[in-house]
């Protein structure tokens, strides 16, 4: 056979693009050429391949041109996991051994070689996989490491192999040789111990008192609304947020799917990982990069926390201290649940459908407290304006639930008749409230409240009319920007859900009003859900 065709995944972000590899091997100008946009990593698979396929005991073409085709030939072409389909595609165009083009049809392949034909892990598979699956594909060959990983997707033949003659001999028909196995991307026992496992740990019940912060958290975690606590040092702010996964409900097939690609993507995956069943919780300190926070590094582009906390909730403590460029990007993802890293021809889109939580003091020593005569802060007023800018503005305008967070009171905390609930009694709750947001969008891209575009809002769930003219006057007021009052609309449709109300009325949005600006909370509204 002259020509063979081979496919394997090239990723841009999550998004896979399958590719055919082509080899072309003729009589001619003894050269090997590799066209169709490869990077340096795939560039270099001519070498890996060559000594690979000559270590494996099979014949590289010495005497012959060979033009390896990577087509789409406009898609630009990244990582070393094209090295598979590559030293296949030339093996099956040379004859020797003679692999039938049958064989092929329809078998996505993965894998990076070494030079004695072994396969190594590589990141990305299941995104890769997944993308294969949606372009029609149902068999893929991925290193033996990953078959657990790719066995994830429903509906695809995973066929999992140790080396290049492995491979060879599957493709053939024949019997497998012995090979030593392959070597996962980290050690499972690594990352038995993870921060959203503590999280798990946490009970609602050891908060006493702060039934308006306990009350936002749930209706956060309805919705899956973006919240700032702020309030002096102290006063619980990272107490209540560690204990938000908790309200959480399981993660369905389908979002441990999506989250497991983007653990898979940054390399981070093990064999157990996909498994997890419960949300995720990060929490990057301060000092954290902005592309550590939400995506980028050097080469390969990786995901960032706010896309490995995905169904989850990403925690930013002290949120004024960290980087002015980290503040002012998450515009895009608080916004539209996604972040977009472009960098040079490379633009990589990561999903970002996660809670965010800020937690921010009302001034740098942490000290001040508004409601104090006699208050121990020793920071200026132009200080703390100047602290208090950096969380204004465009950010604070995308966040849903704002709530000012006191110190509890120590007769509060000693109290023998306070029964605080259990996250679990809440998660119900919760629960109940998420599988009505279900039921509503089904058939549609939106799973929960926070999800909706302003535009579907308000021709498929709109207000009351004395709903809306509540929203109108807090606008006209100057109270309220266009997309805080999206915001409101989300939010009141979430408290009606905790209800139990096909509709939100008025009582519903004047409260989410109270919720979006930050405003005391009626005594009655905490146990508006119970």
């Amino acid at each position: 056979m002259v020509c063979a065709t081979t496919r394997t995944v090239s990723l841009s972000g999550v998004t896979g693009h399958v590719v055919d590899v082509q080899a072309d091997v003729v009589q001619g100008l003894v050269s090997t050429t590799m066209v169709g946009r490869p990077d340096a990593s795939v560039s270099e698979a001519r070498d890996r391949c060559r000594a690979a396929i000559t270590n494996s005991s099979y014949e590289w073409p010495t005497t012959k041109r060979v033009t390896i085709l990577l087509s789409p030939a406009d898609l630009p072409k990244r990582g070393s996991h094209f090295d598979l389909a590559i030293a296949v595609a030339v093996l099956t165009a040379n004859a020797k051994p003679e692999i039938e083009q049958a064989a092929l049809e329809g078998l996505v392949m993965v894998g990076e070689l070494t030079l004695d034909g072994r396969l190594r892990a590589v990141p990305g598979v299941l995104p890769m996989v997944l993308a294969a699956r949606t372009q029609g594909y149902r068999r893929v060959m991925v290193p033996e490491a990953h078959a657990a990983e790719a066995a994830m997707v429903p509906g695809m033949d995973v066929l999992g192999v140790r080396s290049l003659a492995q491979a060879v001999c599957v493709l053939m028909g024949k019997e497998v040789p012995e090979a030593a196995p392959v070597e996962p991307l980290a050690d499972p026992r690594v990352l038995t111990w993870r921060g959203d496992r503590r999280a798990e740990e946490l009970d609602l019940r050891d908060v006493h008192g702060m039934e308006d912060a306990r009350f936002a958290l749930e209706v956060a975690a309805a919705g899956g609304h973006h919240l700032l606590l702020s309030g002096p040092k102290g006063s619980g702010k990272t107490t209540l947020a560690e204990r938000i996964p908790g309200l959480l409900p399981d993660l369905t097939v389908e979002e441990r799917l999506e989250l497991s690609a983007v653990h898979s993507l940054a390399g981070d995956l093990t064999a157990v990982a996909g498994a997890a069943a419960r949300p995720p919780f990060r929490a990057p300190h301060h000092s954290a990069s902005k592309a550590s926070v939400l995506g980028g590094g050097s080469g390969r582009v990786h995901p960032g926390e706010i896309s490995r906390a995905l169904h989850g909730v990403l925690f930013l403590d002290e949120f004024p201290l960290f980087a002015i460029d980290i503040i002012d990007a998450l515009r895009q993802p608080l916004e539209q649940a996604e972040v977009t890293i472009a960098r040079g021809d490379e633009v990589a889109t990561f999903p970002a459908r996660t809670m965010v939580v800020l937690a921010c003091n009302p001034c740098p020593c942490g000290d001040y407290h508004p409601d104090v005569r006699e208050s121990r802060c020793s920071c200026s007023e132009v200080r703390r304006r100047g602290y208090r800018d950096r969380v204004s503005g465009p950010v604070t305008d995308r966040l849903d639930i704002v709530r000012h967070i006191t110190p509890v009171r120590p007769h509060r905390l000693r109290d023998p008749l306070s029964r605080p609930e259990s996250s679990s009694a809440v998660r119900a709750r919760v629960t109940a409230a998420r599988a009505r947001q279900a039921d509503r969008f089904a058939g549609s891209p939106w799973r929960v409240n926070a999800d909706i575009p302003g535009p579907d809002l308000e021709s498929r769930w709109p207000l009351t009319e004395d709903g809306r003219g509540l929203l109108d006057a807090a606008l006209c007021e100057g109270r309220l920007t266009r997309r805080g009052a999206v915001r409101v609309h989300r939010v009141a449709w979430t408290l009606a859900d905790l209800r139990g109300l096909e509709r939100p009325g008025d009582e519903e949005v004047d409260l989410a009003l109270a919720l979006r600006l930050g405003e005391p909370l009626p005594v009655r509204s905490w146990a508006v859900s119970r």
